[in-house]
């Protein structure tokens, strides 16, 4: 299955155009893979697609900080001419990507929505139609509404979650389907391989936004998609020091129009984000397993708070969907793994999203009382940060949209970080105090309970 649309395949004068540009191109140089492609996830993230630097033998890649190259002679140079095109650093970066989910080199942007940006007008031209995930990243949603839909590429915004409603929604213009998994914010989570197996028959690329679990937890690739998007600012990097997106295929083609496009719009990732980037991968599965495991915890103890009404998470057995995240979210740590010593857990990542009783009040209420909690708008980073979506991330989605998809005006995303777990809740439970509701008690069912101890009090989880 290619990744590239049959119209865009078939137009010869387009693909001319772009081979005649993509000579002015640097080729790409790939690195010699240091590790297995069958390798643990934690040595693929610190040796994956990484080799000493061959002048110095520096373990950590330079930042190659020059916006140009001297060259040989005209037409020979050593893999890169000027770095809006490409940079070593980046390549460094991609490599490691690539290695990671055991793709070619990654293509890296200077921002997850520059990812999502290139991927569209590389693969959508006017006149052309989207299906995409009805809750979306709100900057997914601005970006389809106010820049491409004028530009006459229209979008329809479906319940990716139900695949006979995907099915029905392609028509003989859909050139992409485009579904996010986890869903940004409610975490409603896509049956890939089934979607998957509905755009192969047609001949349409899916595109899965795999930003909140990464490839760590789940391989889109892996299950039929055709090209796995991410912000690395979120988990990747994971530090709160950058911002960047990527993008991974496994088709070749694709990859080229990508990296053509890319320099086109000057969207690469700067040097030293990219840096930053790979510093922060090596500790990627190290990270995401803390935050899934504080995050299950968290979870649970906002399950059985009488003051919450709602807790989105998958790894809760009430979540409606648990049974699809169990099968689909596997852990890659015990990937081809059959010692006693591999980690066999299965992670739901690092986020959830609740309401609290007595409505937006009472969300808000919450958020401005929280002390150890961050009100901001990233996600996946070592400080635990709590969102509103509604007027944070997901502000310039349609208010009937959000309505309908379940972004209610009350909702709280939380993104629990790499402090004690016992911290973060003790810091939820002194801001639900503050939370003054007519009803505060829920109906309740027969539950296995475990104790866990919140600055001198102890509080029943699930």
């Amino acid at each position: 299955m290619s990744g590239l649309p049959r119209h865009l395949s078939a137009s010869k004068a387009l693909e001319a155009r772009s081979a005649a540009a993509h000579r002015a191109e640097p080729s790409r140089v790939v690195r010699k893979r240091a590790v297995r492609a069958e390798a643990g996830i934690d040595t693929l993230a610190i040796r994956g697609g990484r080799e000493p630097d061959p002048t110095t033998g520096a373990i950590l890649t330079p930042i190659y900080q020059s916006t140009t190259y001297a060259q040989d002679a005209v037409g020979v140079h050593k893999g890169h001419t000027y770095s809006r095109a490409s940079n070593p650093t980046v390549s460094a970066l991609e490599d490691a990507l690539g290695a990671l989910e055991n793709t070619p080199p990654a293509v890296c942007f200077s921002t997850g929505l520059a990812a999502i940006t290139t991927l569209f007008l590389a693969l959508l031209k006017a006149g052309d139609h989207i299906v995409v995930s009805d809750v979306v990243y709100g900057g997914t949603v601005r970006l389809l509404n106010l820049v491409l839909e004028p530009l006459g590429i229209t979008a329809s915004f479906v319940d990716t979650s139900d695949v006979q409603a995907v099915e029905d929604a392609i028509t003989p213009r859909t050139r992409l389907v485009f579904a996010e998994t986890p869903a940004n914010p409610t975490l409603k989570l896509v049956d890939v391989e089934a979607i998957a197996r509905i755009t192969k028959k047609l001949g349409i690329p899916l595109a899965v936004d795999n930003t909140f679990l990464t490839p760590v937890l789940f391989r889109p690739l892996d299950l039929g998609a055709d090209i796995a998007v991410y912000s690395t600012t979120k988990y990747i990097e994971g530090h709160n020091a950058t911002v960047g997106g990527s993008i991974s295929t496994r088709d070749a083609r694709l990859l080229d129009r990508l990296r053509l496009f890319r320099k086109s719009l000057g969207s690469i990732q700067a040097p030293f984000d990219a840096w930053l980037t790979l510093k922060g991968l090596k500790t990627l599965p190290l990270r995401i397993r803390q935050h899934s495991r504080s995050a299950l915890r968290v979870a649970r103890y906002l399950e059985g708070h009488p003051k919450v009404t709602k807790v989105f998470y998958p790894g809760l057995s009430e979540f409606p969907q648990h049974d699809l995240a169990l099968r689909q979210s596997r852990s890659q740590f015990a990937a081809k793994r059959s010692t006693k010593n591999a980690d066999s857990q299965t992670f739901f990542g690092g986020i959830v999203a609740f309401e609290v009783a007595g409505g937006v009040d009472s969300g808000v209420t919450v958020m401005n009382n929280v002390q150890l909690c961050t009100l901001a708008e990233n996600l996946g980073a070592t400080e635990t940060l709590i969102t509103h979506p509604v007027s944070m991330t997901h502000g310039d989605v349609p208010r009937e949209q959000r309505e309908r998809t379940g972004i209610t005006d009350g909702l709280i995303r939380l993104s629990v970080g790499l402090e004690d777990a016992a911290d973060i809740i003790a810091d939820l439970e002194q801001a639900l105090d503050q939370v003054v509701t007519k009803a505060t008690t829920r109906a309740t069912s027969t539950r296995t309970t475990t104790t866990v101890k919140t600055r001198g009090c102890a509080r029943q989880l699930v």
